[in-house]
């Protein structure tokens, strides 16, 4: 979990080089959890095995981020379909109150905390879809999207526009109005 949370916060960079005793040492484990994890990772795509070398951290290139985008889209517009008919009102209220969070322009230490509770609302919206499968794979796929995001939140202040679309979506799913929710994905 460590080093996978290093590399989705981009902490290991894309194209780096990973040493397991360097790894070890740096979290306090042993060769062989830390081998396991690095396998793992490595099945997940979140690292490139070099064979007799050690592991390389994945690039992260053009066609992964099309490849993220369209995924996200067809499993988050399935799971705030799903919402809008399924989720009970409290759970909506819930949610409707983890929305409203923003991150601080150019302040690497706010995209943390905001990465971490967008991770968190998508994951929610996905999971009152009442489909445990479709919000396995949302989580899934915010880890490989936060990565995105931490390669790029420097790029454009997003902050209150992401702010507006994801209270907008709590709204859609309030009035259960799954066209709507659709529309705010998209």
């Amino acid at each position: 979990t460590l080093i996978k949370e290093s590399i989705v916060s981009c902490e290991l960079e894309p194209g780096q080089f990973i040493a397991q005793a360097e790894l070890a040492e740096k979290h306090g484990l042993g060769i062989t959890p830390v081998r396991e994890a690095l396998r793992r990772l490595a099945q997940e795509g979140f690292l490139r095995a070099l064979p007799r070398i050690g592991y390389e951290v994945s690039p992260v290139t053009p066609r992964d981020v099309q490849e993220i985008f369209e995924m996200r889209l067809a499993l988050e517009v399935a799971s705030a379909r799903l919402a809008a008919a399924r989720a009970g009102e409290g759970a909506l209220e819930q949610l409707a109150q983890a929305a409203d969070f923003t991150y601080t322009f150019h302040n690497r230490r706010s995209y943390a905390r905001f990465l971490a509770q967008n991770t968190r609302f998508h994951a929610q919206v996905a999971a009152l879809s009442g489909n445990q499968r479709l919000a396995a794979q949302v989580a899934k796929l915010m880890d490989e999207l936060t990565r995105v995001f931490h390669l790029g939140l420097d790029l454009r202040d997003s902050a209150e526009e992401m702010r507006r679309d994801h209270l907008a979506l709590v709204e859609a799913l309030k009035k259960r109005d799954p066209a709507l929710a659709e529309a705010c994905i998209r």
